[in-house]
């Protein structure tokens, strides 16, 4: 995989990609993958329609790119680190070898149990190494998977089988999360009321409890596993046929079901891992993701994979036994590269030192960041003591729908900057909108980010409804995917991320992103965390909500409200200050971290007769204390 080492790699890379995209990307597909027979036309485009295709007329399989081609030099090498809840249980090293068989014989499972190339099959299992094998052994017989955290309610389990129409669930008897024990295979029974179309349930042991199996429909996956054999061969899938499904939250609270395909995707999930992470043969990579996001599929599963590398599956939490166990999976594996979010950076950095300074972190080249813009405080806090000002940091913005990482700093080519996502990444044609749809040309400026130009692994549809598709990413700016997210470009060409455009809010006629009022919130020595929502205000328009976590709730007073916006006012000014600050106990967030604004809003504006499901958010019982003490 070809290397960007240095800036002018990267900016002649770049430059190559947006020219001549075709032949850049015809050079990366040709070089380093096997295919089953080559494309007749690299990309065909239309984003009126939409319709993206790319590579049309190859024919490939991804596992074969994962796994196979790996095996003539690197058989023995571990491709799977898995490291268990517990950690006095043993971690399981499984190499590239025994990977191939047990993908093989899962998929031969599936087979006897009736699936067949374009079948979904829904994959609803804690972060153990049957996660990433199903998943596999999914693609290599070309069902499309679609996989769901883990912590989902039932209710959202069973809308999303039923709305892909899955026939097979894979399962477990339950799961293990820091101290507790999860009771998944009673969710699976509730959810599956409501799924006719599940036919049979596969069901792996993890906490080898007795849980009643359905006769005829649930089977325990061991038995048939040492069975099966360890041949597969692989199905032949052209270049567009759908890889997985997998569902992200909408606006209005409907997920919507976004479907990845195989060429496009291969090759820049792959490409992006290589660079951003600078990954080499040695490495240890480790991301805290979870499988059930778009994270763990293209930086777990896909990504590194791709590359032959080996990759860390952590079933835990990093609280568990103590805030300590992050950097103790560190030491103990020598990981070289970490990507993890900022929500997990910010509440380890609450615990202080004590707890990072007993492990050796000298193993680490490359820190990571996703899910949400890091702010300064938490930026600074893992250069300093974690990479102990010797590690670059990738902050790296992207989305379920994009598929790969879009705008992130790249090691050695150049540095990150707090805040700040930096430069879009090879072939990605970024640009700025003001609301009328007209380009904002030029350096420090902000507006609405779009993506110009598709690239290879961006989704192609909203499974079973692509007029919501077109309406929702390409209907707001004409021939131009929109992100949704507001962003502003510095002097120098870097883009900083400012939040969701619905997050960005119009006050007494001065557009303010939520992000940087956060940002500068989250200075305060005594905030752990914050999230602004607008407000309606008779005078204003709208107006300026702060929900605040502290670090110490008996630190809740009026004059720490007075220094929030006193904060606020010196770093952005005195119309970003807030007209309303509750303090909270904790945020409600999605499974991945996010805070859900969604809700947020909702209760500022004395809105709350439909919230939405809720029972899917990491935390649902901070919503009614949050309502309670609404001001």
């Amino acid at each position: 995989m070809y290397y960007l080492k240095n800036f002018e790699s990267y900016t002649n890379s770049y430059k190559n990609s947006v020219e001549n995209p075709e032949a850049f990307w015809n050079t990366i597909a040709k070089d380093n993958f096997v295919w089953k027979r080559p494309w007749s036309r690299v990309l065909d485009w239309d984003f009126s329609i939409p319709k993206i295709s790319w590579f049309e007329g190859a024919q490939l399989n991804i596992t074969e790119n994962c796994i196979d081609r790996h095996l003539e030099h690197n058989a023995e090498k571990t491709a799977i680190l898995f490291e268990p809840n517990n950690p006095n249980d043993t971690s399981e090293a499984i190499t590239y070898n025994e990977l191939h068989k047990r993908v093989n014989q899962f998929a031969n499972v599936l087979k006897s149990k009736g699936i067949q190339k374009g079948d979904r099959v829904c994959v609803y299992l804690p972060m153990i190494p049957e996660l990433a094998i199903s998943v596999l052994a999914c693609a290599r017989i070309g069902a499309i998977h679609s996989v769901v955290f883990a912590g989902f309610s039932a209710n959202a389990l069973s809308s999303r089988i039923n709305d892909c129409d899955c026939k097979l669930l894979i399962t477990s008897d339950g799961g293990y999360r820091g101290a507790k024990t999860i009771d998944l295979k009673s969710i699976v029974d509730t959810a599956l009321l409501d799924c006719e179309g599940i036919e049979s349930v596969l069901v792996a042991k993890r906490i080898h409890k007795d849980i009643p199996m359905v006769s005829g429909r649930d089977f325990w996956l061991q038995p048939l596993l040492e069975t099966a054999s360890e041949s597969c061969e692989a199905t032949v899938m052209d270049a567009e046929d759908p890889l997985f499904i997998l569902y992200t939250s909408g606006s209005t609270g409907q997920p919507k079901g976004m479907v990845h395909t195989t060429a496009g995707y291969m090759v820049y999930s792959a490409y992006t891992f290589k660079n951003i992470f600078q990954y080499e043969p040695d490495d240890v990579y480790w991301c805290t993701a979870d499988i059930g996001w778009i994270t763990g599929h293209s930086y777990i599963v896909y990504g590194p994979l791709l590359n032959g590398a080996t990759t860390l599956m952590f079933e835990g939490v990093p609280s568990y036994p103590d805030y300590g166990r992050f950097w103790s999976i560190v030491e103990k594996h020598k990981v070289s590269q970490f990507y993890t979010a900022p929500t997990a950076i910010r509440a380890l950095a609450k615990q202080g030192l004590d707890l990072v300074s007993p492990y050796d972190l000298s193993s680490l080249k490359i820190l990571g960041t996703v899910g949400e813009p890091i702010n300064e405080e938490a930026w600074h806090w893992y250069n300093d003591h974690i990479g102990k000002r010797k590690c670059p940091i990738v902050d790296t913005w992207w989305q379920t729908e994009t598929g790969g990482i879009m705008i992130s700093p790249i090691p050695n080519s150049f540095e990150g900057k707090p805040t700040f996502a930096t430069l879009p990444f090879v072939g990605i044609q970024a640009a700025l909108m003001d609301e009328k749809g007209d380009e904002i040309e030029g350096n420090s400026v902000e507006g609405r980010l779009c993506i110009k130009f598709p690239w290879p692994s961006m989704a192609r549809t909203i499974w079973g409804n692509h007029q919501r598709y077109k309406e929702t990413y390409f209907s707001a700016y004409e021939q131009n995917y929109f992100t949704g997210d507001g962003a502003l470009r510095d002097e120098n060409g870097h883009y900083r991320i400012t939040g969701r455009v619905d997050d960005v809010i119009i006050v007494s006629g001065h557009n303010l992103g939520t992000a940087p009022i956060e940002d500068a919130i989250n200075e305060h020595p005594n905030v752990a965390e914050s999230a602004i929502v607008g407000y309606p205000h008779d005078i204003k328009g709208s107006a300026l909500y702060g929900y605040v976590t502290l670090k110490k709730s008996d630190e809740m007073n009026d004059a720490l409200k007075i220094e929030i916006n006193q904060l606020i006012s010196k770093q952005i000014g005195p119309i970003a200050k807030l007209d309303k600050i509750q303090f909270t106990s904790g945020l409600p967030k999605t499974r991945s971290g996010k805070i859900m604004r969604r809700i947020l809003r909702k209760i500022a504006s004395k809105d709350t007769s439909n919230l939405g499901d809720i029972s899917t958010l990491l935390n649902p019982e901070v919503v009614e204390t949050i309502m309670k003490n609404s001001l």
